[in-house]
């Protein structure tokens, strides 16, 4: 962070630290994983400690969000509209947090908070934890220092963001009018490098589905049956393979329709930013491999994907069971990019693993799981300039505009519901291993998040609420 005039909003911001950093503790001592039944008590308890903090800034019209038929976990909203003819900013985070598995691989309990070598260890710290305090405690010093904040404030903070968001569109459509506002500022989407000043412009978006084949009534002996017998295993791993040709592409017809390629000035603008191809895969073991054609950015940021996020079936203890398993499973996502459709993407590879099913086998698609398009923010919006302009005074570089290859379920959803764009303004890092073992935050992300996020609230104060208006889609 470079050096800057004093602002005692920063200044008491800054000071509270430590407060920050207990009720991060706290926060993280809340088993928030929404995808495990048995840790609703997790979830609940993070939802009473969010809204207690809520009330203690002074946030009013405190209400839990769900669909119209109440189903799923609640989002939490609370508002404060302080400054009338001001901007409306709905801010955005998540309290549910990824299942912690496989324990034996984390170094510390993952819900207690350890702090090793300015890093603070725990899971959902960076995902997304620490980044949604960063934009509570910053509205809580405006209020505290100043007394009202200088641009009006709504609060959603999401239940279900790792599950893909499946109660989102729902609750936007039964409280339209509570949560309308000009724009989005995210504080999940996570920077992308801690060598590089960027800001995220576009996600892509995910779908999936979970598969099951079998091919008998029960586990057979394998002395008994085997060779007369279709293994499922065999089967699912043949249908695996199909899923893309041998220049990794994905096989599925009709699963590119739609698809808008990246334009020449994309791919140049892509092409010039400094990355590090070999340095970069080096730091986790693994080689550049993929769709022919493409650089790895391109792939990561403006291709879509289709992955086995895990196959099982049979036996898999110690030692040696023969026996030929009557069913094998899979779990299979996509991550998709503007112009496709995340239901007709789903379909085509579905009717894909149809067609190539042998006849002596069968094959069940099941979980439901929410999905979402791909999202960019368009180039000229005035949040987006907001936002550069925050990471210049914070930073004193002008942020390169990058992509992330994740999904951020909330941009695309809002977007076509709501009308209004998304900016991703998150302080957590893409390296802080969220969705694995380990999972970290850096201690001095917390200073300048709250640098950044006090200067993104005056910057957004100067714009005229009109100059929004060009950009709502419904």
């Amino acid at each position: 962070m470079t050096a800057r005039m004093s602002d005692p909003v920063l200044d008491h911001a800054l000071a509270q630290q430590g407060h920050l950093t207990n009720g991060l503790k706290a926060l993280v001592g809340c088993p928030s994983v929404g995808v495990d039944p048995a840790m609703e008590q997790g979830m609940e308890d993070a939802r009473q400690l969010i809204e207690s903090r809520l009330d203690a800034m002074g946030f009013v019209n405190r209400q839990r969000l769900t669909p119209k038929d109440g189903s799923g976990a609640p989002s939490l909203f609370a508002e404060r509209l302080d400054v009338p003819g001001a901007p409306t900013i709905l801010v955005y985070a998540h309290y549910d947090v990824q299942p912690p598995d496989p324990l034996d691989k984390w170094e510390s309990p993952p819900f207690e908070v350890t702090e090793r070598h300015g890093r603070l260890f725990g899971r959902g710290i960076s995902d997304d934890k620490a980044p949604m305090l960063i934009a509570l405690d910053t509205l809580a010093a405006f209020v505290t220092v100043e007394g009202e904040l200088p641009i009006n404030v709504k609060l959603l903070i999401e239940g279900e963001e790792e599950i893909g968001s499946p109660s989102l569109p729902g609750i936007l459509e039964a409280h339209r009018a509570l949560l309308d506002a000009n724009a989005v500022l995210s504080a999940d989407g996570a920077r992308w490098r801690p060598d590089l000043v960027a800001l995220n412009v576009g996600s892509r978006g995910n779908t999936g589905f979970e598969i099951r084949v079998q091919t008998a009534a029960q586990d057979l002996h394998s002395g008994r049956y085997g060779g007369i017998v279709a293994n499922p295993l065999h089967v699912l791993s043949r249908l695996v393979a199909s899923l893309h040709d041998s220049k990794g592409q994905i096989a599925a017809p009709g699963f590119f329709d739609g698809v808008i390629a990246p334009t020449k000035a994309e791919r140049a603008e892509i092409a010039a930013i400094p990355y590090d191809e070999q340095a970069a895969l080096a730091e986790i073991g693994a080689q550049p491999v993929g769709e022919e054609g493409f650089s790895t950015l391109e792939r990561l940021w403006m291709r879509p994907t289709l992955d086995v996020n895990g196959m099982w079936g049979g036996y898999i203890g110690a030692g040696s069971k023969t026996v030929i398993p009557k069913e094998a499973f899979a779990k299979v996502t996509m991550r998709l990019v503007p112009g496709q459709d995340a239901q007709a993407a789903k379909e085509a590879v579905i009717a894909h693993l149809r067609a190539q099913l042998p006849d002596y086998a069968s094959l069940e698609i099941h979980g439901k799981r929410g999905q979402s398009g791909a999202y960019a923010v368009p180039n000229d919006h005035p949040l987006l300039a907001a936002a550069v302009a925050a990471l210049e005074h914070t930073t004193g570089e002008t942020p390169l505009k990058v992509r992330i290859g994740a999904s951020l379920p909330l941009t695309e959803i809002v977007l076509r519901v709501l009308g209004v764009d998304t900016v991703m303004f998150s302080f957590a890092l893409a390296d802080e291993n969220f969705h694995a073992p380990n999972e970290f935050f850096r201690l001095s992300s917390i200073s300048d998040g709250l640098a950044a996020w006090v200067q993104i609230i005056r910057q957004i104060a100067e714009i005229p609420p009109d100059r929004f208006a060009p950009f709502r889609r419904t």
